[in-house]
């Protein structure tokens, strides 16, 4: 079966927030519990294992993503890209780092490393890896793996310009709250998709206020992340 393709999401009306559901307390968002919650993991399945069916004629291919979570003293952030508007695939869309396996990576982990550094030159060194959400399968085809990874603050990232127009960072908190998540329902042709989105209001890098719509394949594995730590 084909699906619809969402070409304005930002467009698309807000059925409604999760905010009836509890927000993860900010306890558990600390380094130490985001480890010991991965060390020992509970029972848990993801609320969304992937975008439903996928596109006619595309092969399933593995791929990872790279969850940074950025261990400042105020706070733990989420580190996230904007894709350039040029680019084939997700033009500026909001993403983790991540990408295809290649032939070279050892593992999952192996490419969300690779990808991370290669798309906003974040070093390995810099990066603990503390565990991974389930797989994903998105409507083009790939089972992604979102590996999960404390990230020391202060960097000096240097995006890859063809690639991500911008790396930012937003509050763990934020996107942790059920009542940031909004449900949308796009109609067309007597078939629907159903999407989260979480938009977030920052100062882009040219310092005016922007809105940064996050939503997708990056919201879901976001939703999943919740239910992981919430349960």
């Amino acid at each position: 079966m084909t699906r619809p393709l969402i070409l304005d999401p930002q467009a698309v009306p807000v059925l409604g927030t999760d905010a009836h559901l509890p927000a993860v307390a900010a306890a558990r968002l600390v380094p130490d519990a985001l480890r010991a919650r991965f060390a020992a993991p509970p029972a848990y399945r993801p609320e969304i294992p992937g975008d439903g069916h996928l596109f006619a004629g595309r092969e399933p291919a593995h791929a990872s993503v790279l969850v940074p979570l950025v261990a400042h003293a105020a706070g733990t952030t989420v580190l996230l890209t904007r894709r350039t508007d040029h680019l084939r695939d997700h033009a500026g869309q909001i993403s983790f780092p991540g990408g295809r396996a290649e032939a070279d990576d050892a593992d999952a982990v192996a490419t969300a490393l690779r990808e991370a550094e290669e798309e906003v030159g974040l070093p390995r060194a810099a990066v603990d890896v503390i565990g991974a959400l389930p797989h994903y399968t998105t409507v083009t085809g790939f089972v992604v793996t979102p590996v999960v990874a404390l990230v020391r603050p202060g960097l000096d990232l240097t995006p890859d310009p063809f690639e991500v127009a911008e790396a930012f960072e937003v509050p763990l908190a934020f996107l942790m709250n059920p009542a940031h998540h909004h449900r949308h329902v796009f109609e067309t042709g007597g078939q629907q998709r159903r999407f989260l989105s979480m938009p977030w209001v920052a100062a882009g890098a040219d310092g005016a206020p922007r809105q940064y719509f996050i939503w997708g394949a990056t919201a879901a594995m976001l939703r999943n992340l919740y239910g992981f730590l919430a349960a």
